[in-house]
């Protein structure tokens, strides 16, 4: 612990948020955090995540190579030079997050910007619409910055944007804009591949035309989403055109 410096150690010290204050407080004591500790000792399946919670805070982590319990290579983190802290007196994910949510949902609804889905407010969870390490924050937090991601969106997310080589390298922030993860009504590309996406959500009461759904497609001998896409092919494929011309309308 003596070679940082008693700022840093007190910026450390001021993060009190579960997931990153256990990251923090174990580098400190050992210094580095394997993602295996990570998921056995503390329990958090997507390590990614809990490092990336420690990097928003402002607090520079490097991910290097270790041997696992098996003997093969997993990815750890330490710190990486302190003189890089970003860290600032009050927290956009924590210390102004409600604020930010509320506003938010007054001004969206009560949804998931991925899914599209009307969700509850619980599930909700705030996130930079922009990954923080390509751009940091502005000076002062505009709430259409950030987008409110159910959890298993928040991991996709996650995971798609740790993988893509603008986040890796480039870090260029125009990319991301125009990325599915920004804006998924409107997007040219999704972590910098030529693909497009659609994350389909059943909740409530659609969840049994789901399993009719599943059913259908297992009888046909079909993976769910071969199975919605052909459904979706032939719909498109049998819509009646519109005469150039013409007022009326197919039944």
């Amino acid at each position: 612990m003596a070679k940082y410096s008693p700022e840093f150690l007190e910026l450390c010290k001021w993060i009190t948020d579960k997931r990153p204050k256990t990251v923090i407080d174990h580098i400190l004591k050992h210094g580095h955090i394997t993602t295996d500790e990570l998921k056995v000792r503390y329990g958090y399946n997507h390590p990614p995540r809990a490092a990336r919670d420690v990097r928003e805070k402002g607090i520079p982590l490097e991910t290097f190579r270790v041997d696992g319990p098996d003997g093969r290579k997993i990815a750890a983190y330490r710190f990486a030079d302190p003189a890089n802290v970003k860290f600032r007196r009050f927290d956009g994910r924590t210390g102004l997050s409600k604020e930010i949510k509320d506003k938010l949902i007054e001004k969206y609804g009560c949804r998931c910007f991925i899914y599209l889905e009307e969700v509850d407010q619980r599930d909700l969870q705030i996130d930079h619409r922009v990954p923080y390490e390509v751009a940091g924050d502005s000076a002062e937090l505009n709430p259409d910055d950030f987008m409110l991601l159910c959890g298993s969106a928040n991991r996709a997310k996650s995971w798609s944007c740790e993988h893509c080589t603008n986040w890796q390298n480039e870090k260029k922030k125009e990319v991301c804009l125009s990325c599915y993860w920004a804006f998924p009504e409107n997007y040219s590309h999704v972590a910098m591949r030529q693909i497009r996406r659609l994350d389909l959500m059943w909740q409530g009461d659609e969840i049994q035309k789901y399993e009719v759904l599943k059913n259908d497609a297992k009888k046909a001998g079909m993976t769910i989403p071969d199975f919605v896409k052909d459904v979706l092919a032939k719909t498109i494929k049998n819509k009646p055109k519109k005469t150039v011309g013409s007022t009326r309308h197919c039944a």
